[in-house]
């Protein structure tokens, strides 16, 4: 991403957020041998360091070179930390342009990977624990959201701009430095849950992955994406050589009510949902995720959750239910506990697999739906 930079006044490139063919291409422009791409890659994601200076295998000439052509490594900057009593951190990301995101750490993660099938979803936490034994990052994909879903703090923001790969990736390296994260041995899983439907910004999500992938060393099955239901995408993501898991935001079971609460439900029905779903291509022992909000007296009623069963089966699926996260400006309530797991118990008694998801981060606005970038 280009960026003015107010002291030189010059166009400046981030390279966070290049591949390694493009520095490949950048090396060569600048006048440097081709094996300097391969450092910098490994010394960019690999190594997450966070300046030129920093990649020890380049000569003391060549940050000086690229900074020289307008070219700079510039990382995601912690603007603000929210910590809760529960563990979880809010981050506010700024970035060079000014425009902010939130990025989500959860120790031990909420559950939403339970009885995926994933490596991820298995695991259980060992008796003796560290600061964080796992851990899940939820990270934004886009400066506000225009899906507009109506239980959603992010939806009162808007759309302001997309993110760059480079922003998505970077969000991702300093939550991890910050955690002092070894990729070799701490269990870390991203959820692209944050600000934003990942799939209206879907070259760069995607470019996105494969640099986690091949840079910086995660696992496909430890990064899940989530989608408000933008059909064409899913089946391009299907087609991915390399791709995160993929959860679907059910949040109603009829199309009246889906509409109302998801606009977009009315250019992508449920029907068409559920038919991509359906040919969405799976890997051994992966199942889909549908995610439903549960609003107080709106979508959790026992017949709701009986027409949930017959939206599910007989796709290689789980629910992952979420009781809603109040705030400010949202409308809804959030259903009681009872409320809950009568709806779980609906959907377990069909043969559905349901789980729960646990609520992280609240009392700082950093749960599902709550990501407005709040600061007091």
């Amino acid at each position: 991403m280009f960026y003015l930079d107010a002291k030189v006044k010059k166009q400046t490139t981030n390279i966070l957020g290049l591949s390694y063919q493009e520095l490949t291409a950048l090396v060569e422009k600048v006048g440097e041998p081709a094996f300097r791409a391969r450092q910098l890659f490994h010394g960019i994601y690999r190594e997450r360091r966070e300046s030129l200076q920093s990649i020890s295998p380049l000569p003391k000439e060549f940050p000086v070179l690229m900074e020289k052509d307008g070219y700079a490594l510039q990382p995601a900057r912690i603007d603000k930390k929210f910590v809760s009593q529960d563990g979880t951190i809010r981050y506010l990301m700024a970035f060079a342009d000014g425009q902010s995101v939130e990025t989500v750490w959860m120790p031990e993660g909420d559950g939403g990977e339970a009885g995926d099938g994933s490596t991820a979803g298995e695991e259980e936490l060992p008796a003796n624990r560290k600061a964080f034994d796992r851990a899940t990052i939820c990270v934004s994909s886009q400066v506000g959201c225009a899906v507009n879903c109506q239980f959603c703090m992010t939806a009162l923001l808007g759309l302001q701009r997309n993110l760059s790969a480079g922003e998505i990736v970077g969000q991702i390296t300093t939550v991890l430095n910050d955690h002092a994260v070894d990729m070799s041995r701490d269990r870390v899983n991203i959820v692209f849950m944050g600000q934003g439907e990942p799939f209206n910004n879907y070259d760069n999500f995607i470019k996105a992955v494969r640099l986690l992938v091949e840079g910086v060393g995660f696992a496909e099955s430890r990064m899940t994406v989530s989608t408000s239901g933008i059909v064409p995408r899913i089946y391009d993501l299907g087609k991915e050589p390399v791709r995160p898991k993929l959860a679907i935001s059910l949040n109603a079971s009829n199309d009246e009510q889906r509409t109302k609460l998801i606009p977009i439900n009315k250019k992508w029905n449920i029907a068409l949902l559920v038919e991509a779903a359906r040919a969405f291509p799976l890997r051994p022992r992966e199942r889909l995720t549908f995610e439903y909000v549960l609003l107080n007296n709106e979508n959790d009623l026992p017949k709701n959750a009986h027409e949930v069963a017959a939206i599910v089966k007989g796709i290689p699926a789980k629910v992952n239910l979420i009781a809603l996260n109040p705030g400010p400006e949202i409308k809804f309530s959030m259903p009681s506990n009872e409320r809950v797991l009568a709806f779980q118990r609906i959907l377990l008694d069909a043969g559905i697999r349901a789980f729960i998801r646990k609520p992280r981060g609240r009392d700082i606005f950093a749960a599902c739906g709550q990501l407005k970038r709040t600061v007091a």
